[in-house]
């Protein structure tokens, strides 16, 4: 018998295939929307036959978020964006798209919403993404006062795109001729990175527990690092030495808006991700960790947590230049 049906948008995501698998442990039946089900079916071994079920829905259109939550008992909305590409933008996708969630749980009586969101989101931040991601916040508490919101730090895992972006730029055949890694700000920037894995536990854990509606969570990692610190530490976990190059905000800023615009207005996104945007220069502009006196992840009964140097060193072999063998046997 199952504690009922979880609707997760996003659920094809990195993070939502460990929140699948959580929140089926916790004894849930997941149906898993995502604007590309095609690409999405590997979601399925998360649980056995009949637990996890994949449909169409674009949160960007209420039609299908009404379909896709039919039924539910609970909803999780995991979709975010780090760059914007076409009609994805950062306020389509992170506030009215969140809105359009909230309105059809009301709609269909449904009081258990979760809402990931990001350490920092703030309506009057300067970078898009937090701004947008605090507007989400701020509406969903009058739309649905009762919804769970969870601040993630950085998150790390074999799919992330932090420690496995610089550990590639690292093993890079350029960077043996340009040993750096660019430090923007100075690399002095706190972060507190924290397994997918555990935000995933925190899901279940708001999905379930009665105390958690209506609160705000922040989720960060057993230990802070400023981003010279990650650096030294993914250089030395794929033994390639590689120096922080500080870069200014005031370089970094105009540097990060032109490549922005060139992947989304030029190359249409068609290579993945910008190497720097504007908004994630601004974004760097403040330290992502819990907040002093913020409710955390031992608020949801969570305590032991997976560190980076833990999981880490699991994927990021590949970016050594003897792969998952000893350097030495190499001789």
């Amino acid at each position: 018998m199952s504690n009922g049906l979880v609707t997760i948008f996003g659920g094809g995501g990195f993070v939502g295939r460990y929140a699948a698998r959580a929140l089926i442990n916790a004894g849930w039946r997941v149906r898993i929307a995502v604007r590309r089900p095609n690409i999405a079916g590997d979601v399925r071994l998360a649980g056995t036959p009949g637990w996890v079920d994949l449909v169409q829905a674009n949160i960007r259109h209420k039609a299908s978020v009404t379909a896709a939550i039919e039924g539910a008992d609970a909803v999780i909305n995991l979709v975010g964006i780090l760059y914007q590409k076409g009609p994805q933008s950062f306020d389509k996708t992170h506030r009215e798209g969140a809105i359009n969630i909230a309105e059809a749980c009301v709609k269909a009586g449904i009081t258990r919403l979760v809402q990931v969101s990001a350490i920092g989101a703030d309506p009057e931040a300067t970078s898009n993404y937090a701004r947008t991601k605090g507007e989400a916040e701020v509406a969903l508490r009058k739309i649905l006062p009762g919804t769970v919101i969870l601040r993630p730090s950085v998150v790390f895992g074999p799919e992330d795109n932090f420690f496995n972006r610089f550990a590639g730029m690292a093993a890079h055949s350029v960077s043996s001729f340009l040993p750096f890694l660019p430090a923007i700000g100075g690399g002095k920037t706190k972060l507190q990175p924290i397994y997918a894995g555990d935000i995933a536990e925190a899901i279940a854990a708001a999905v379930t527990r009665q105390d958690a509606g209506g609160q705000t969570y922040e989720l960060g990692g057993p230990r802070q690092y400023s981003l010279v610190e990650l650096y030294r530490y993914i250089s030395s976990t794929v033994d390639r030495k590689r120096y922080a190059l500080p870069i200014p905000f005031l370089i970094a800023k105009p540097l990060g808006l032109t490549m922005g615009a060139a992947w989304r207005y030029l190359l249409f996104g068609l290579f993945g991700a910008p190497p720097l945007s504007g908004d994630q220069v601004e974004s760097l502009k403040h330290d992502n960790v819990v907040a002093d006196g913020a409710k955390t992840l031992v608020d949801l009964g969570i305590t032991d947590l997976e560190s980076v140097e833990a999981i880490v060193p699991s994927y990021l072999w590949r970016f050594r230049p003897y792969g998952q063998y000893n350097q030495s046997s190499e001789a």
